[in-house]
């Protein structure tokens, strides 16, 4: 496998330019325009259901899938997707049956709902496992992951 070329890392470069505008120009507000949790979480319920699906899934593929799913599927077989299938059916069922309920009750996010449901401290015990629980096990195995591929790709030796 040959190493990156002085080509291969201006197009790695300018894709990665490409997305950061493309995200930086969608994004952008009109100026004195004030945005709400509605619009964060929901868009201001201006996307179609294509968007809004393609969105589902794309924050769902990660490392974690290019590689340890792909690992996995190699090392055991097919059947890792079930995985997968079971999550695509547990959105629809999501976005069938309860979507609607939180967004009559004006309910955004998981800690709302526990805030609403219970109260404020069980939403902050929540809200702060959560973050621990991304910080230390999900963030951690995306980067390493990414970096494993990086690493393999760019042709860099990666110390033991």
């Amino acid at each position: 496998m040959e190493a990156f070329q002085t080509l291969d890392y201006i197009i790695f470069a300018a894709y990665g330019l490409l997305i950061l505008s493309v995200g930086l120009w969608v994004s952008r507000s009109k100026k004195g325009e004030k945005k709400s949790a509605e619009d964060y979480f929901l868009a201001g319920k201006s996307l179609p259901f294509w968007a809004i699906g393609a969105s589902l899934i794309a924050a769902n593929i990660s490392a974690e899938q290019f590689i340890g799913m792909s690992g996995s599927g190699f090392a055991i077989g097919l059947a890792i997707a079930s995985y997968e299938w079971m999550g695509a059916l547990t959105l629809i069922i999501v976005a069938k049956f309860f979507l609607p309920v939180f967004i009559r009750q004006g309910l955004f996010t998981i800690p709302e709902f526990i805030e609403k449901r219970f109260n404020t401290n069980l939403k902050t015990i929540l809200a702060i496992f959560w973050v621990g629980l991304f910080i230390f096990v999900n963030l951690t195995s995306v980067l390493f992951l990414g970096a494993k591929a990086l690493d393999t790709v760019l042709g860099m030796a990666m110390e033991q």
